[in-house]
């Protein structure tokens, strides 16, 4: 309720601003006029939006599955982390605003070029958090494990990997909140449809509420996918999650 308030404040102090100030719609478009959009042209909407929505569920499902194959190869071979490790902390150095309109006019139009660029952003907040959590296991665990006798392959099942899991669902909770920016950035290089695509094309065409409308449709996907994975932590990690009990009376 507090975010609600919050939230239907700023749109009636947008929605009167932009009624004293008089300024024209395609400047600054006033929230009714954004829900107009949205009704008139949810087709349009609908149709870009498939297309953005796939970018970004591909690519963080890409990037998700490698951060987790190279996590733990990172964790088990201290060689591969020397050797790896400063070349996956270089890439991010990298500015993404150069590489996508490369990647697009090698591999064309198409998705797989938004997908690649969508996992390569959000890759490193995967591995990062995930491979810091692996490397602060309790070491009296590690210990009590191996003392029966368990493999090293055990201990990474039974007691490493449950307790990264957190830090994998918050490293994948910060992939989201990228992924949105990732997919419109590589939209903007070069695509025939997205989200991204449709915001470049109505500003010039004065549809500034049609592309207010793409980004209010694009924030309400990445808060539904964002909430999606809090409730998935909370249903498969309640014991991560819980909020410490106070002292007993």
């Amino acid at each position: 309720m507090p975010a609600l308030l919050i939230a239907l404040a700023f749109l009636g102090a947008w929605e009167l601003y932009t009624v004293l100030s008089d300024l024209d719609e395609f400047v600054l478009p006033p929230p009714s006029a954004v829900a107009r959009s949205l009704a008139e042209d949810r087709g349009l909407l609908a149709e870009n939006f498939a297309t953005t929505a796939l970018e970004m569920l591909a690519g963080l499902g890409v990037a998700l599955v490698l951060g987790v194959a190279l996590t733990t190869l990172l964790h088990l071979s201290a060689r591969a982390r020397r050797g790896v490790y400063p070349l996956l902390i270089g890439t991010q150095v990298i500015p993404i605003v150069l590489v996508a309109p490369l990647l697009v006019a090698w591999f064309g139009f198409g998705t797989g070029p938004k997908l690649a660029i969508v996992a390569v952003v959000c890759f490193f907040p995967i591995v990062v958090p995930t491979l810091d959590a692996l490397e602060r296991i309790d070491p009296d665990r590690l210990k009590l494990l191996r003392t029966l006798g368990a493999s090293r392959w055990q201990v990474l099942r039974f007691a490493e990997a449950p307790s990264a899991l957190p830090a994998l669902f918050t490293g994948a909770r910060l992939a989201v909140a990228i992924a949105a920016i990732a997919a419109v950035l590589a939209e903007y290089s070069g695509s025939e449809k997205g989200l991204g695509r449709l915001v470049l094309q109505s500003i010039p065409q004065l549809e500034t509420a049609r592309a207010y409308a793409a980004i209010v449709v694009l924030m309400t996907f990445t808060l539904a996918l964002y909430t999606g994975l809090t409730a998935l932590e909370r249903r498969l990690l309640p014991w991560a999650v819980a909020p410490p009990k106070g002292p007993s009376a």
